[in-house]
């Protein structure tokens, strides 16, 4: 399943690299873009276990960018 969520505050094009990198990590990801120019993510992750994969990128993007915000 692929999603795109639009992101608030996301400061620079290096946190959103790190972002990316760290999202990519998450077990049953198959892909991650982050546009820090669009303001928008794109996953690409399994289905049966989305939701529960969303929450670990939230976390994992609070980590990195701590005022980043993801539309869900």
């Amino acid at each position: 399943m692929k999603k795109r969520y639009k992101l608030t505050d996301l400061d620079c094009a290096n946190c959103a690299a790190k972002m990316e990198d760290a999202i990519k990590k998450i077990d049953g990801v198959n892909d991650a873009t982050v546009s820090f120019m669009a303001q928008k993510m794109t996953i690409d992750a399994d289905d049966g276990r989305f939701d529960d994969i969303m929450k670990e990128v939230v976390a994992v993007c609070k980590k990195v960018e701590p005022d980043c915000i993801i539309n869900l």
